[in-house]
């Protein structure tokens, strides 16, 4: 038992969030670069070199240069295990993003100095600020023309709603960005523009009155050591219990793409980010130091191995000590399991894992037996909630260039289905299956993948429906009697999601409010949780 506490005490868990190209994925590089995992980081920007993130592992990716898939990367630093997720930043692929933020423990939001807070940052953090996730933040880019750091903290406070505590503060930018003072410590450390390997040692002065730091960098440090003054006098002192509660963030200053602030960044997520934490089940809150194994499936990832059509459920460990083969049971039909090959993850690199304990990131190749949001214990009956699907902004019909790919089409479009990238709806009356979806690029990286990973060329066209939402009929409303007679009447916009839950589409909101009228014992959803709204086609 004790070796489970101290493990679960050396965990951190935590993910990367940031609007599109604040430079998240470079400095997920950087993370991995300073600790250790990696010994040259991929050049994001080099897209036509052989080389690319290792973060970003699908072609679609390398093609394009961005994010669609979340990743996670377990390394090891000042002997502390860090679990990385790097999250999409493009809003389409949300979802994914909003649903690894309930398997970490903190978040780190990557700011570009120059753009402040962005729409899709706002977004993200309302989704951390509902979980009360503890935040630190990095602000990127300081040796481009950028906003004053005391106009970036004010955004972030007024923006946010956050009180901001600056750990460090930039001595210039762009061109005369000459490094940053660590208020911590009390020096400065000076900034030499970085390669994609780790340096030698960094030239650090020492104090806020050294004569040798004013005479080389001048205008610049004279002008920080006045926002320096200006911010102690104006900044609260950093209190960990508002840090944690997602009230107070700190904020570091840097470039990564020069590797500059990241080992600082790394410090402040082994000395702030806190350990794993209790976990609420429908049942009873799950304690991260308990004996007994219990784990969340929070992603499913189809094809990271291309050659073996696999698909991977990433588990987010929550209890107790894993040990590979043994016996689990899928809570949602008591299904067992001996997971023989288990994972850990550099990206898309894996290495067979015989252990893990609370706060790990584990992946299972499996055959469709695990769904987002299973429950995997060592027999108890849990359901951890809180994983949500939301429902589509935008419907689109597919069908097959060829129809003797159908079958293809189908088996391609269950698993993207199951693994989340994209809402499948099969229509109770009809044969034309539907897509739902957040954004416009979701259908182009599906129709993509069908493509290279299936071999399946689809068609996406025009849908008449634009709205869904499921439908449940609780038991004091006659349940599952209500509910067959509400699919009957409605069989021609009834349709079933990926896990066999019931959905309604229909034209527009006005047909829904009629609909929603006309049935008042039904009860329509704009967002489910695995937990909750499934029922099956035998109703």
């Amino acid at each position: 038992m004790s070796d489970i506490v101290s493990e679960v005490r050396r965990r951190r868990t935590f993910a990367i969030i940031s609007h599109p190209d604040a430079g998240k994925t470079t400095l997920t590089e950087k993370l991995l670069l300073f600790s250790g995992a990696i010994n040259i980081a991929g050049s994001v920007k080099a897209r036509k070199a052989a080389r690319h993130a290792t973060s970003d592992w699908m072609e679609i990716e390398k093609q394009r240069g961005i994010s669609v898939a979340s990743s996670v990367m377990q390394m090891e630093y000042r002997d502390c295990v860090i679990n990385l997720l790097d999250t999409p930043g493009h809003q389409d692929f949300s979802e994914d993003t909003y649903r690894v933020l309930t398997a970490v423990d903190a978040a780190l939001m990557v700011i570009d100095a120059a753009n402040g807070v962005e729409p899709q940052t706002r977004r993200l953090l309302q989704v951390c600020r509902a979980r009360n996730t503890p935040i630190l933040t990095f602000v990127n880019k300081m040796d481009r023309e950028v906003q004053a750091p005391l106009d970036v903290m004010d955004e972030i406070e007024r923006e946010l709603g956050m009180t901001v505590v600056p750990f460090t503060w930039p001595v210039g930018m762009g061109k005369l960005f000459h490094g940053v003072y660590d208020r911590r410590s009390d020096q400065m450390r000076v900034f030499t523009p970085g390669e994609d390997r780790v340096g030698g040692d960094e030239e650090v002065l020492a104090g806020l009155d050294n004569p040798e730091t004013a005479r080389r960098f001048g205008l610049e440090w004279q002008q920080a050591r006045d926002e320096l003054e200006l911010v102690a006098g104006a900044s609260p002192a950093f209190d960990e219990a508002e840090f944690l509660a997602g009230k107070q963030t700190p904020m570091l200053f840097g470039s990564a793409i020069n590797n500059f602030g990241v080992r600082e960044v790394l410090d402040a997520l082994v000395d702030l980010a806190p350990p794993p934490g209790p976990k609420p089940a429908l049942q009873r809150v799950v304690e991260p130091t308990e004996p007994k194994f219990s784990g969340v499936v929070f992603k499913i990832q189809a094809n990271m191995d291309p050659a073996h059509r696999d698909r991977i459920a990433f588990v987010r460990c929550a209890s107790g000590h894993f040990q590979r083969g043994m016996k689990l049971k899928v809570t949602r039909n008591g299904k067992e399991l001996r997971p023989n090959t288990v994972v850990s993850f550099l990206s898309q690199r894996r290495e067979l894992l015989d252990e893990a304990f609370a706060g790990d990131i584990i992946g299972i190749p499996n055959h469709g037996v695990l769904q987002l949001g299973d429950t995997l214990t060592e027999g108890e009956a849990l359901q951890f909630t809180g994983l949500p699907f939301f429902a589509p902004e935008i419907i689109r019909n597919v069908e097959v260039a060829d129809p003797l790919r159908t079958k293809q089409l189908k088996a391609g479009l269950t698993q993207l289905g199951e693994e989340g990238a994209i809402q499948v709806f099969r229509p109770m009356a009809g044969s034309v299956l539907m897509l739902g979806a957040v954004g416009q690029l979701q259908f182009e990286v599906v129709q993509h993948r069908l493509e290279t990973e299936y071999g399946v060329k689809a068609r996406i066209t025009p849908s008449a429906y634009h709205v869904v939402r499921w439908v449940t009929c609780p038991p004091e409303n006659g349940g599952e009697q209500e509910l067959k007679r509400f699919i009957d009447a409605n069989l021609h916009r009834m349709a079933w999601d990926a896990v066999d839950a019931p959905a309604i589409l229909v034209d527009h909101s006005a047909t829904l409010r009629a609909v929603e009228a006309n049935w008042p014992k039904i009860q329509f959803h704009a967002m489910r949780e695995h937990a909750g709204l499934v029922f099956h086609k035998t109703l």
